[in-house]
């Protein structure tokens, strides 16, 4: 979906930048974070945790739930992906061998939707989850949108 059905205030807080806003408690989209944080050479992704104003505000402005973050969202190049969709996104957007990983996206919506659907609602139980959100060190602060932390 476009970025414009944000609307204007929403649209200029994300600064023109692509975006990864994730669950902050959970290991297994913390470790998506990471993963990002570390092989994203360029910079190109500014980070928000779910549980964070900004990242409240997203979800809600997309009528998604404001306390069970079952997607990650990922806006990239004025789009808003979710699901594997947004893993596929994300992972376009990193240098190889990683970018190979967004052949996801071009799976069927029968095959990726419950597979998606699976992992998210049993992630906290197979993965784990943290008691308190994420806090990043100084150095990555940095790569936070406004608004993004918690």
């Amino acid at each position: 979906m476009p970025v414009s059905r944000l609307g204007d205030d929403l649209i200029d807080r994300l600064q023109d930048r692509d975006l990864i806003v994730f669950d902050g408690v959970c290991v297994l989209c913390s470790g998506f974070f990471h993963l990002m944080l570390r092989h994203d050479g360029q910079e190109r992704f500014s980070f928000a945790m779910a549980q964070a104003e900004l990242g409240q505000a997203l979800y809600g402005a997309l009528g998604m739930p404001l306390d069970d973050f079952q997607t990650n969202l990922v806006i990239k190049e004025g789009w808003i992906y979710t699901d594997l969709d947004a893993f596929a996104a994300a992972m376009g957007a990193l240098g190889w061998p990683w970018k190979a990983l967004s052949v996801a996206r071009v799976l069927p919506g029968f095959v990726k939707r419950p597979l998606y659907r699976v992992i998210a609602t049993n992630r906290y139980r197979i993965f784990g989850r943290y008691e308190t959100c994420l806090v990043p060190d100084e150095s990555v602060r940095q790569r936070f949108l406004p608004g993004g932390m918690v």
